[in-house]
């Protein structure tokens, strides 16, 4: 490459080198494709093909829809990059719903539909993008790409568009991902933020469903959110899906339920979509499936549980920045500050202008100073004239006042432009000048100046009004649709649908589901882990496949649990370095897959005499027969693993005998030694728990069960299933089931109009199944339920216009009888209130005794077959109920 100077060639070639090439090239296109093409700015939050687009809509808006095709063509008057990638910038705004007012197919972000052609679609600048977005006043401007046109350099955003509409893009190097946020909240959120108060903001999503923000992490790189899908328990057959996560679509979700399927991680038996207006998935389960195992597992295998990574990048001075979003909110409210401080000051600038002419044009006209220009021969001269004119009767800023001196004080000096303005005034103006007016409006411009003084002067009180005037006029229908709750760790091997079956061939050291002629030990899935012990004293954890050698001689195979702490393993074994046996109880919790441990002290060498395995730490007795050439006196004795406590697995455990053992029998088995199961149930999620997270619905030991009384006006009876979850909206008891309690019900009786009393006693005996106990009218309801022995209950009804109220002692109201009784008559009345009250001990009673003769007297209690009257009278009757 010759080398020119002042356009002629010296003859040198100039070597440019490739990396050098590569270098400088390379950086220029990634400095490129972050500023221009996939990182927002923070001024406005937008990308340039988006400000691009709103500008082209603004030069377009007549406040009628114009085609989408027009508006892509106006837009690539200062977009260089093609029709498609303004299309595809101009739906996604569309389909927000911000600041741009669709009509037509405009496709749909739950189904993943297309929008229609560019020329079927029409689409207009929404009012609120009007208010928020635009002031050609306060924009900055720059030549668009080939120089023809005025294009904005960030739009004069008033709102933190970048939070509320959300962003993510690919740039080279980095990337960014930023999380919609409800419109109200950032509102609220400025609000705070203006008033010198910290704030936490957390997305909301158009899709709805529930979102775990614990690692949010303020929306900065290393943060995640996990987001899922609403799902409802129709019945015990069918589950529906009415909201998604965000950034899927029924079909994507539908396509993971269906390969989950296929894979056997869950059983369905028909997947259909109805979404239409609403989403609506229905998932119909294969026969005995549980709806609860399946929630779960659609959780843990499907899309129906989505994380996401944000990671909030944005160009701040031509620069990309990682912030949190607060941080982002902060920048944005006090650039809204900003901007309205610059058009309070342009408004101010513009009044002061106003009312600086409209007192020169009175003077000039009631003084007659226009006279003075009638013998005049020049246009300097005319100029001259009306400035003495003026000046007779104004002073300007910083001119010497002398005592006495009258004069008008202007807010500025007089210019040129102003004589100029003043002699262009028609004749016809002055001969119609009515001074009045012109005090009139001179008034109301001080007035209005006063008023964008103030505000400058309390300009964070300003943008606050600013903020709750955006908040009244746009955000009804804007609530937060997405839930935030806390999500449980869902362990993928606890819900995973039994897909296989678990074989063992003992002699041969084979275990795997494809060993279909050898022994059957349980069904499983095809992400267990099997934990299998042999007679050498040798044990291990391995993944079972379709067939996997794990060592001759196996004694005990089964499904192996992370962090069991219920299985205990009873152990009697020879050590073989000693010649002693010891016995030892121990849990398995943690161990390194398809690694082999020993039984004996730590991994030492071991025969195993006896072992058993017990889910809920049973301790059996056993019967140990000595050797007959042992010299032991007694050669068979019994020993009960009661006795002993649970121990490392490593632990050397307690001495059985130091003589030789011929043969170890069981005797007697055994009960429990770890106790009941303490269960809670999570009051958000609904799910049983052995962690102590939410409400303790007590002990459960062997054979305990699970009483549910429903909202609904029925109850169930469940086996006690760690994995089984419950809607706590639904529920007004959960707990332990006692046979002997009675159950205490008043409800509305729906056909009848009445209020009724029942107790009675849980007489089903079908479990995991709900038994309504009210009648079936579609109105009625059930109004309170307790457990409680003796309950009493205050509660109010409307006679005449009237709030009386009354107490009710259940027990003595009414008696125990059978689930399907209706129950005695309360009232003819429906309560307006009903409330359950601790009863008073009879040393209360006799405390409140003196107090009852000056006092109005307490609420009347009654029992079975009493009229209920009320002092109401009404034309001199007193009415009943």
């Amino acid at each position: 490459m010759s080398e020119v100077v002042n356009g002629q060639s010296n003859g040198q070639d100039k070597v440019i080198t490739l990396k050098g090439m590569y270098q400088d090239y390379f950086l220029d296109y990634a400095s490129y494709v972050i500023l221009e093409r996939a990182v927002p700015a923070i001024e406005d939050g937008l990308k340039p093909v988006q400000r691009r687009i709103l500008h082209a809509m603004r030069e377009m808006h007549d406040g009628r829809y114009h085609k989408v095709a027009n508006v892509i063509g106006q837009t690539m008057q200062y977009h260089p990059h093609g029709d498609a990638a303004i299309g595809d910038a101009l739906v996604g705004l569309g389909q927000k719903g911000l600041l741009i007012d669709p009509q037509g197919n405009w496709g749909d972000v739950r189904t993943g539909d297309s929008a229609a052609a560019p020329r079927y679609i029409e689409a207009r600048l929404t009012k609120f993008a009007l208010d928020v977005a635009f002031n050609p006043q306060t924009t900055s401007w720059q030549l668009s790409y080939d120089g023809r046109k005025r294009e904005p350099v960030t739009l004069p955003m008033k709102f933190p568009l970048l939070l509320a509409q959300g962003a993510d893009g690919i740039a080279v190097g980095l990337s960014t991902k930023i999380l919609p946020h409800n419109f109200i909240e950032l509102i609220k959120a400025s609000i705070k933020l203006l008033q010198g108060k910290k704030v936490k903001i957390y997305p909301d999503f158009e899709t709805g469903g529930m979102v775990d923000v614990s690692d949010y992490n303020g929306g900065k790189r290393g943060g995640k959110v996990k987001i899922r899908a609403r799902i409802e328990k129709v019945d015990k057959s069918l589950l529906a899906i009415r909201e998604l996560p965000y950034s899927t679509t029924t079909a994507s979700l539908i396509d993971s339920i269906l390969k989950a399927n296929e894979k056997g991680k869950i059983k369905v038996k028909k997947v259909t979509d109805n979404t239409a207006q609403d989403v609506e998935i229905l998932v119909e389960l294969a026969p005995g499936t549980s709806p609860d195992l399946t929630v779960d597992a659609l959780y843990a295998f499907t899309l129906c549980e989505t994380p996401v990574s944000p990671n909030a990048c944005i160009i701040i001075n031509d620069k990309p920045h990682f912030l949190t979003v607060e941080d982002i909110l902060e920048i944005c409210t006090e650039n809204t500050k900003e901007l309205l401080r610059l058009e309070l000051e342009i408004k101010k600038h513009e009044l002061q202008e106003k009312l600086h002419f409209a007192s020169l044009e009175k003077i000039f006209i009631e003084k007659r100073i226009y006279r003075d220009i009638e013998e005049c021969e020049t246009w300097e001269a005319v100029l001259e004239a009306v400035d003495t004119g003026l000046r007779r009767y104004v002073r300007v800023p910083g001119e010497k006042v002398e005592k006495g001196d009258k004069r008008l004080l202007l807010l500025r000096d007089i210019t040129e432009d102003d004589l100029v303005r003043l002699t262009e005034i028609r004749i016809k103006r002055i001969s119609r000048f009515n001074s009045f007016k012109a005090d009139e409006l001179i008034a109301k411009l001080e007035e209005e100046l006063q008023d964008v003084q103030h505000h400058l002067d309390n300009l964070v009180e300003f943008a606050i009004a600013y903020f709750e005037d955006l908040l009244e006029k746009y955000g009804k229908g804007k609530e937060r649709r997405t839930k935030i709750a806390t999500f449980d760790s869902i362990e993928a091997t606890e819900v995973v649908a039994n897909n296989a079956k678990l074989y063992v061939n003992r002699a041969e050291g084979f275990i795997g589901y494809g060993l279909k002629k050898d022994e059957f030990i349980c069904d499983c899935s095809d992400i267990d882990d099997v934990i299998v012990f042999r007679r050498d004293g040798k044990f291990l954890v391995t993944r079972i496949t379709d067939k996997v050698f794990v060592g001759k001689d196996v004694i005990h195979v089964d499904i192996w649990k992370k962090g069991d702490d219920r299985t205990t393993y009873n152990l009697a074994y020879s050590d073989l370095k000693e010649g002693r046996s010891y016995v030892k109880r121990f849990h398995v919790q943690a161990i390194t897959r398809d690694r082999e441990y020993g039984l004996g002290a730590g991994d030492g060498d071991a025969k195993v005499l006896y072992f058993s395995a017990n889910p809920n730490g049973e301790a059996e007795v056993i019967t140990v027969q000595l050797s007959q050439g042992s010299r032991a006196r007694n050669k068979v004795f019994d020993f009960d693993f009661g006795e002993l406590e649970i121990k490392g697995r490593n632990a050397k455990g307690n001495l059985l005998t130091k003589y030789p053992v011929r043969k170890v029998t069981l005797k007697e088995v055994g009960k429990s030694t770890l106790g009941a199961l303490r269960v809670w149930m999570d009051e958000v999620s609904g799910k049983l728990n052995a962690d102590g997270r939410g409400k303790l619905l007590g002990a459960f030991d062997t054979g305990d069960a699970l009483l549910a009384i429903y909202k609904d006006g029925s109850y169930e009876v469940s086996d006690m299933d760690l994995n089984r979850r419950f809607e706590p909206q639904d529920l007004l008891h959960i707990g332990k089931f006692d046979p002997n309690a009675v159950i205490n019900a008043v409800y509305y009786e729906g056909e009848r109009g009445w209020t009724m009393v029942k107790r009675f006693q849980v007489e089903t005996s079908s479990l995991n199944q709900r038994f309504p106990f009210l009648t079936e009218h579609k109105k009625t309801k059930l109004l309170l339920a307790t457990l409680e022995p003796e309950p009493v209950v205050v509660y109010s009804v409307k006679v005449n216009s009237k709030k009386v109220e009354g107490t009710l002692k259940v027990a003595e109201f009414v008696d125990v009888k059978g689930w399907k009784a209706i129950g005695n008559k309360l009232s003819d009345l429906k309560p307006l209130s009903m409330k359950l009250t601790e009863q008073e001990t009879g040393t209360e009673a006799e405390e409140k005794d003196g107090k009852q003769e000056t006092e109005e007297a307490p609420p009347k209690s009654f029992h079975a077959g009493d009229t209920i009257e009320f002092d109401v009278e009404e034309n001199g009757q007193t009415k009943m109920f």
